[in-house]
């Protein structure tokens, strides 16, 4: 297997990974925001669940410092790769910052005409 066709599996891993882990910290974001509703639409005490609380919030802080790993990573990636010589992986959905360009039909020029 070539060297394009290893970074593009590569790649293509990354952004999955990267997409999970962004996933994963959206629900438990959302968990931890309905928790005190919760409580208080169940009539608790604010001292019932404490720990829950906790632990909740400490996922959300694990999933972020997770997620500052894989964006390391990824600009590690790059670097590497440009190194190599190997062209631009061309996956996913999103535009780097200081990148104008619209990447299919999401990137910040697509927005901007979509606010308009």
């Amino acid at each position: 297997m070539n060297k394009d066709a290893v970074a593009e599996r590569v790649a293509a891993q990354l952004f999955d990974a990267e997409r999970a882990v962004d996933a994963a910290l959206e629900e438990v974001a959302k968990l931890a925001a309905l928790l005190p509703q919760a409580r208080q639409e169940a009539y608790l005490a604010a001292t019932v669940g404490q720990t829950v609380f906790a632990s909740t919030a400490s996922a959300v802080a694990g999933l972020t410092a997770v997620r500052g790993d894989l964006v390391q990573t990824h600009g590690s990636l790059a670097a590497l790769a440009r190194r190599m010589g190997l062209d631009a992986v061309a996956a996913g959905p999103m535009d780097k910052p200081k990148d104008d360009r619209p990447f299919h039909g999401y990137g910040r020029a697509a927005m901007a005409t979509q606010d308009a």
